[in-house]
């Protein structure tokens, strides 16, 4: 699978890792779901904080990052949404417990391939554009823009309205929407092995990033 090399502010909302987070935490009580908007501003400042303030995280510790992607990222998403459309109409081919184990291996390799990027935040400055929503609105959009050492970098986030509130489903990052670039990689490997050779692929390249190999 190639890699999809985008801005360090991509893996904070899609570095996702196990469902085991920490919804009850005091952060994620201090975040108004009700408001896509705000919500993605306050959790965006949230983990640039905390990464600045955590030398751990900054020297690409996995197990720091995963602890921060649960606690301040995970109650805001909704990952099953994301890989069950990456996925097509294949996610209806598999087994709720292959389902599952595709949902668990894509969200570490998400988070794998780029802990490093995490790593990297330190002053990147944020402009939001004005958010254009109507009030009956179930799916919207909300648009940034990140300046990278003076660069400035497209970053959009989709989200859908539940019944507990707006929840990210996608990332758009310079025109490239995450869902988007997965579906054909995960179609050319359901082709090959079926969702099971999908399981397998996914499964052995988190062993191999987790090994430290370089990506094939």
């Amino acid at each position: 699978m190639k890699k999809f090399f985008l801005s360090p502010l991509f893996a904070m909302f899609f570095a996702f890792a196990g469902f085991a987070g920490f919804a009850g935490s005091a952060s994620a009580q201090t975040v108004d779901t009700s408001n896509p908007d705000a919500m993605v501003k306050t959790i965006t400042q949230q983990v640039m904080d905390q990464i600045k303030g955590d030398k751990s995280i900054q020297s690409g510790d996995i197990t720091k990052i995963t602890q921060l992607v649960n606690e301040k990222i995970l109650p805001y998403t909704d990952f099953r949404r994301t890989t069950q459309l990456a996925m097509g109409r294949n996610w209806r081919a598999a087994t709720p417990d292959q389902q599952q184990q595709v949902i668990e291996q894509f969200k570490m390799l998400l988070i794998r391939t780029y802990s490093g990027a995490l790593a990297q935040v330190r002053d990147q400055q944020i402009e939001y554009k004005p958010f254009r929503a109507n009030p009956d609105d179930t799916d919207v959009v909300v648009r940034s823009t990140v300046l990278n050492n003076g660069q400035p970098i497209e970053l959009d986030y989709r989200l859908y309205k539940t019944a507990q509130g707006w929840r990210v489903y996608d990332i758009n990052v310079l025109g490239a929407w995450l869902i988007q670039a997965y579906q054909q990689q995960f179609q050319e490997k359901i082709q090959q092995g079926g969702v099971q050779g999908l399981i397998s692929f996914l499964t052995q390249r988190n062993q191999q990033l987790a090994a430290g190999k370089a990506a094939s």
